[in-house]
């Protein structure tokens, strides 16, 4: 006869899969697609990553081209990691 073992709490737990974690070396050229559009921009592209004037200085702001318009914008990198606003990839 089997035992039926009283669930644990570990067992209950949902695990999420871990997301890469976003590195301005790895910036460059990615894409990224704005979750409310404007003006038909919806996709971008990472044109270029503004190096700091001290290189000791960790990098701030990339620099980003909407794929419809050719408008370029900066903005810092770590707004991409807001989920509210952006996703990774074009979707």
């Amino acid at each position: 006869m089997t035992e039926l073992l009283a669930p644990t709490a570990r067992s209950t737990q949902i695990v999420l899969p871990r997301k890469n974690p976003l590195s301005p070396k790895k910036l460059l050229l990615s894409k990224w697609t704005a979750v409310s559009p404007v003006d038909k921009e919806k996709h971008f592209v990472v044109t270029r990553v503004v190096k700091p004037d001290p290189p000791a200085v960790r990098v701030e702001w990339v620099e980003i081209e909407a794929v419809h318009s050719g408008r370029a914008s900066m903005l810092q990198w770590r707004d991409l990691t807001d989920s509210i606003r952006w996703r990774q990839g074009w979707v």
